[in-house]
């Protein structure tokens, strides 16, 4: 069974690409932490007592669950209300990008130039507007698959599907990703 601290130092190592995951699928900042802390708190209060090696999928399938039912409840609420209000944009600012936090802890020993620097920004944001207009289940099965590292049977068991969709998704992301950075040059 976990403890306190390991439930504790689990949440703290998946915060970051949890959230992450949930700006990919929802495109709204704030929905996505909500989502975020939600699952933590299931996890928390359902879970909790779980041994520590179980937690990962158990997180990935309540953070799934939690994004769709964020999704319900948005069809939901634009059913029944249709105020001018709700067809913001659905991408909103764009601000955060972890991978920009994370570039100082270690690039610290190489200078990179304004002009390197700013080119390898646009394509990390090319890159991500293309993860995010992928379809709903192959953008999950892509991110657990290579953001979060899973292999094809924990991501069937976080998506509740089987190993062969699981493939077949990431099979179809990869292609559909590849061919939009190939068609703006990223990609030779």
């Amino acid at each position: 069974m976990a403890t306190e601290q390991e439930l504790s130092d689990f949440l703290k190592s998946v915060e970051k690409r949890a959230f992450k995951r949930a700006v990919y699928h929802v495109r709204d900042e704030d929905a996505a932490l909500d989502i975020v802390q939600d699952s933590m708190m299931k996890l928390a209060e359902h879970y909790g007592d779980k041994p520590p090696a179980e937690l990962p999928l158990l997180f990935q399938r309540i953070l799934s669950n939690s994004t769709l039912d964020w999704f319900r409840r948005q069809k939901t609420r634009n059913a029944l209300f249709s105020n001018m209000s709700d067809f913001d944009s659905p991408d909103g600012d764009g601000d955060f990008d972890l991978l920009e936090a994370f570039a100082g802890a270690d690039d610290s020993q190489r200078i990179e130039s304004a002009e390197d620097s700013t080119r390898r920004a646009q394509i990390l944001r090319e890159i991500e507007l293309q993860i995010q207009a992928l379809p709903n289940r192959q953008r999950e099965a892509f991110l657990m698959r290579y953001w979060e590292e899973m292999d094809v049977a924990e991501t069937a068991a976080a998506m509740g599907c089987s190993e062969g969709s699981v493939k077949t998704h990431c099979s179809r992301a990869v292609q559909a990703l590849a061919k939009a950075l190939r068609a703006r040059g990223i990609l030779p």
